[in-house]
């Protein structure tokens, strides 16, 4: 038990210290990178790139990967906030006493362990990465795309402690999870590719 209370109390610290490293521009930044909406014209492009690149029929295998990995950590995030019951950091008035920089009010509480953008976003860009790395041909754009993609979701799920959304921790178990389920779904995607589609 003692060991718990020192990892939450190292967790809020950084947290705390993540989230206190900021200035008014920088909060629209991170306030820009934490919503959902945007990004939407995102997933549609790699959607499209993915098609584009390794046809309509794998294209659309690893799309619907995509798809069940973003259902299944969003999902599997939601049973465990509402199994654990951590309250987030800007529901806590310890941590606002200490000075959090709470950029989404919360009017009743609500739950943050772990955090489902983390999870999400990290399972999109492990999922997505295995799809284009399916692409036979000798253009080097893989590994930009997957570090590329890999970068956006430690923002994303790095914006919501600068938020005030989620701790460290939720954080970092959010980016296990997600490329767990998305290393798992890009690989079935991939197996299936080779098996079933031909060329």
């Amino acid at each position: 038990m003692e060991f718990i209370d020192s990892l939450a109390a190292l967790d809020r610290s950084i947290t705390l210290a993540i989230n206190g490293a900021h200035t008014p521009f920088t909060d629209q930044i991170w306030m820009a990178f934490s919503a959902v909406k945007p990004w939407y014209i995102l997933y549609l492009i790699v959607a499209a790139a993915i098609v584009w690149r390794l046809g309509w029929k794998k294209g659309l295998t690893f799309i619907l990967a995509a798809v069940i990995c973003v259902v299944c950590t969003d999902q599997f995030a939601n049973f465990v906030k509402y199994s654990v019951c951590r309250p987030r950091p800007c529901c806590d008035t310890d941590m606002l006493f200490a000075g959090l920089n709470a950029l989404f009010p919360q009017k009743t509480v609500s739950y943050g362990f772990f955090s489902g953008h983390a999870a999400n976003t990290m399972g999109f860009a492990v999922c997505t990465s295995i799809a284009f790395f399916q692409d036979k041909s000798k253009s080097g754009y893989r590994p930009i795309y997957a570090w590329s993609i890999l970068i956006w979701s430690v923002l994303v799920g790095f914006s919501r402690i600068f938020c005030g959304m989620h701790y460290f921790g939720d954080v970092i178990v959010g980016f296990v999870e997600g490329a767990v389920f998305g290393g798992i779904l890009g690989t079935l995607a991939a197996l299936f590719c080779r098996k079933v589609i031909k060329d």
